[in-house]
């Protein structure tokens, strides 16, 4: 914490004393921080330093573990999705192949029939991205402040790639299926679905 004179003699009611020095080094380099470090810790009137190379090592490791955490998490969440996806349209379609078929000998376009079956998953899909939202912003707060060390404090701030990423991964996935319901329901043999008994 940094704070002026002032401020410390207001805090803790005595006069402010300087016992510690700050020093930025031009020369950034681990080998030359240790080489000043051991040149300063010679001299009488230093008693301790503190680096925060080690710190800063310390937290890039923690983060390059994370971001390779979240990576195979977002492949895994991604893949999760087509195959949800996936399995509910299927099923969706096979449960009501005879509703369909009914549709489209009634002259329902294979537009209109697609959408007919497939406003269902639209709706759940995005009924699912908003609590994703609630849900991810919590669990982000949560790793945010019990993963850092206690010297350590990460931005716990979103940036605006995460809340639209979710829609188009998932907007990807649901058009890919949508032409996968139209190109099945168009082939779809309306007389044989009709004909079999439930």
């Amino acid at each position: 914490m940094f704070m002026p004179s002032g401020g410390y003699k207001h805090v803790f009611g005595e006069q402010y004393q300087s016992n510690a020095y700050m020093v930025r080094l031009k020369n950034h380099k681990t080998p030359n921080v240790e080489s000043r470090s051991a040149k300063l810790m010679k001299l009488d009137g230093v008693k301790g330093i503190v680096q925060n190379t080690t710190s800063k090592k310390q937290v890039a490791t923690i983060v390059d573990s994370l971001d390779q955490i979240m990576e195979v998490l977002i492949l895994v969440a991604g893949l999760l999705a087509v195959v949800i996806l996936y399995n509910l349209t299927n099923l969706n379609v096979s449960e009501r192949i005879r509703e369909l078929s009914t549709i489209k000998v009634l002259g329902f376009h294979s537009n209109e029939t697609t959408m007919y079956i497939y406003r269902e998953t639209i709706l759940l899909s995005a009924l699912g991205i908003l609590c994703g939202y609630g849900f991810g912003t919590g669990l982000h707060r949560y790793i945010i402040t019990e993963v850092p060390p206690d010297e350590v404090m990460f931005d716990p701030s979103l940036g605006w790639l995460v809340f639209v990423a979710p829609i188009v991964v998932v907007g990807a996935v649901l058009g890919g299926l949508g032409v996968l319901v139209y190109r099945r329901l168009k082939t779809v043999d309306m007389f044989g679905a009709l004909k079999s008994v439930e």
